[in-house]
């Protein structure tokens, strides 16, 4: 049996891809005339077509929030972990705001105060994830008044405490809610005036 030989190959000097070295001579005419190497993936492209390569595939994008520019491969990443106008809820109410504010807003929204249903006491929002882990009602449980202690009276059972009415959170929630648009509008109303120059 006759042993077929390899066909034998020569590197292209403009795509560097291994052609037949029967066809390398009309090849390197054809590939230096209609391609061209992408500077940033180094795919070979034709030249017809590599801005529109670059344009949709390596190009620099705006962030829609913020308006930052930056790779398009790392563009959903920065929206959803470090845009500052991303939309993040307070920790504290809830309510949905861009990520720049939100220190400054739970700053206050975290020293409001709740009361609490076990021992009666008045707790800062911030503080009430460790009060609720703490607290065992001593204040309520066992301490009785002065008066009581006296005339050894028994004190009364009180009454089970409940939460307070719905409405009262949603109304919170709905003032925040408002104040914040306000702002907001102010904020804009404010940037239009200041832009607005005399004589104009």
């Amino acid at each position: 049996m006759a042993m077929l030989s390899e066909e034998i190959t020569t590197l292209c000097s403009h795509c560097n891809r291994p052609i037949p070295s029967t066809n390398i001579d009309l090849h390197f005419v054809h590939c230096s005339r209609n391609l061209e190497k992408c500077k940033v993936c180094g795919d070979m492209i034709p030249r017809k077509h590599a801005e529109d390569h670059y344009l949709e595939t390596h190009a620099p994008v705006a962030c829609s929030l913020c308006t930052a520019t930056m790779e398009r491969d790392i563009l959903d990443v920065h929206k959803g972990e470090s845009c500052p106008q991303r939309i993040i809820t307070c920790e504290f109410c809830e309510f949905p705001l861009p990520a720049i504010d939100l220190i400054e807003h739970q700053e206050v929204c975290g020293n409001r105060t709740e009361r609490c249903l076990r021992c009666s006491r008045y707790i800062r929002l911030r503080d009430s994830y460790v009060h609720e882990t703490t607290c065992n009602a001593v204040v309520e449980g066992i301490v009785g008044s002065s008066r009581d202690a006296r005339t050894g009276a028994e004190r009364p059972p009180r009454p089970e405490r409940r939460a307070g009415p719905p409405f009262l959170r949603r109304h919170l929630l709905f003032s925040i809610a408002i104040t914040g648009i306000a702002f907001i509008l102010g904020s804009l109303l404010f940037q239009k005036k200041s832009d607005i120059t005399p004589g104009h």
